[in-house]
């Protein structure tokens, strides 16, 4: 009776143990799903990379490196000098002269040996000035470049933070031939890869409104509204603003009546419209506008407003605009007498004009031809004699000179997805074969 109860007890016992669960339990259970749940989204997370950063992968990498050969090398033959800057520089020669906007875009290291400050290049211009500053001499230099550039920032957007930087820039010449040089050399790149009907240029000259800044002896203060209310084309406020302005008129007409550069300088007051600078500059934009139109037959719009480079551009700037997209494609213009390198040099300031573009934007609006994959049947490889196999390695080599893209199979399941060709053994010879 005793043992019957015991056994009872016991197996009353045993059920409560099983069905019951200890708080100390729950709560290493708990743990335990939150730290999976925390390794789980580490692992995610360690495969997304930042904002504004992507890889580019297999035939847009294929394309972009295409773009960039052909686009370099049309350079070369215009005469531009190739050079490959570092991708790191001391900040002094680096941003000696940079504008705020371009060091805040331009990330900064310790250097490990020095323990100076260096900068990962934002633009390769100053690169480029410190060159010219030690190679270019006194005459005449033309230099081209690509490389990657890496922005603090993304430009719009949805802009790329790790663009692919291509340019062409001119020392040494202060004549409106050298800014018409650059736009033909652009658009006949642009003809190559057949975009030149859907290029857009937008032209300005940052010379009008400095120069009208100085008539009038503004304030920073002013100067800066200005460009503000010009950025946001707030014209009644403009106007409002302008009318305690000396030569407020002058700072409203080129709002209102910028883009019409004809009948521009008639709108400007006497004192205006005896400048030689501003004279100069309307001249220089008529130019460089009919230039365009009759040689390129492209759409051409101005507006001596855009002042997005003041602090940097000092004269003729264009920025060129694909289609309808928002951000330009291609920047340029005129930025003589930049300091950059040129101190550290102990070499003069020259005259300097010149533009660039990402590459990498070039992709979505640029075609190349459909690759030619050719796949060896394996098969077949491994069934040859020696004589055969030189054979094999002779035709493989030809194909491969003449630009296919050939895949020797390591085994039966080695095939690429986009094969278009097949190498196969017909009769004793290799034939290449469509599939």
């Amino acid at each position: 009776m005793s043992v019957s109860s015991d056994s009872a007890k016991l197996a009353q016992s045993n059920t409560t143990n099983q069905t019951v669960t200890h708080p100390a339990t729950n709560d290493a259970i708990s743990n335990q799903n939150r730290s999976f749940s925390n390794f789980t989204k580490d692992v995610a997370n360690s495969w997304l990379l930042p904002d504004g950063v992507v890889d580019v992968l297999f035939e847009d990498a294929h394309k972009q490196e295409v773009l960039r050969h052909r686009l370099t090398q049309q350079l070369i033959t215009h005469g531009y000098q190739l050079v490959n800057p570092p991708m790191i520089e001391f900040t002094e020669s680096l941003l000696s002269d940079a504008s705020e906007d371009l060091k805040r875009q331009t990330f900064k290291i310790i250097d490990q040996l020095t323990g100076r400050l260096m900068g990962v290049r934002a633009d390769i211009t100053p690169q480029i000035l410190r060159i010219d500053a030690h190679w270019g001499g006194t005459g005449i230099a033309r230099y081209c470049y690509a490389g990657d550039v890496i922005h603090t920032l993304p430009s719009g957007l949805f802009g790329s933070r790790t663009p692919l930087q291509l340019g062409a820039e001119i020392f040494g010449c202060a004549s409106l031939a050298a800014d018409i040089e650059l736009v033909d050399v652009l658009f006949t790149m642009v003809n190559m890869l057949n975009m030149s009907a859907a290029l857009h240029i937008d032209l300005g000259h940052v010379a009008i409104f400095k120069r009208l800044a100085q008539l009038a002896q503004l304030q920073d203060v002013d100067t800066e509204q200005l460009m503000h209310l010009y950025a946001n084309k707030n014209l009644p406020e403009l106007k409002k603003v302008c009318q305690s302005l000396p030569m407020g008129d002058d700072f409203y007409v080129l709002a209102r009546f910028g883009h019409d550069i004809a009948n521009l300088l008639a709108k400007l007051s006497a004192t205006a419209q005896q400048d030689h600078q501003i004279v100069t500059a309307i001249d220089e934009l008529q130019r460089l506008k009919a230039h365009l139109q009759d040689q390129w037959q492209c759409a051409v719009s101005i507006d001596v407003t855009e002042l997005s480079g003041y602090h940097y551009h000092t004269g003729i700037i264009f920025n060129g605009y694909i289609n309808s997209e928002t951000q330009p494609l291609v920047r340029g213009g005129r930025f003589d007498g930049m300091q950059s390198g040129s101190q550290l040099a102990g070499h003069q300031p020259r005259e300097a004009t010149g533009f660039s573009m990402d590459v990498s934007r070039l992709l979505a609006h640029t075609q190349l031809n459909a690759p030619t994959v050719v796949l060896v049947d394996y098969e077949a490889s491994q069934s040859i004699d020696d004589e055969q196999k030189q054979l094999l390695l002779q035709q493989v080599e030809s194909l491969r000179q003449q630009g296919y893209r050939v895949t020797v199979p390591l085994n039966a399941e080695d095939r690429p997805t986009n094969v278009t060709h097949q190498l196969n053994l017909v009769n004793h010879q290799w034939q290449l074969q469509t599939l």
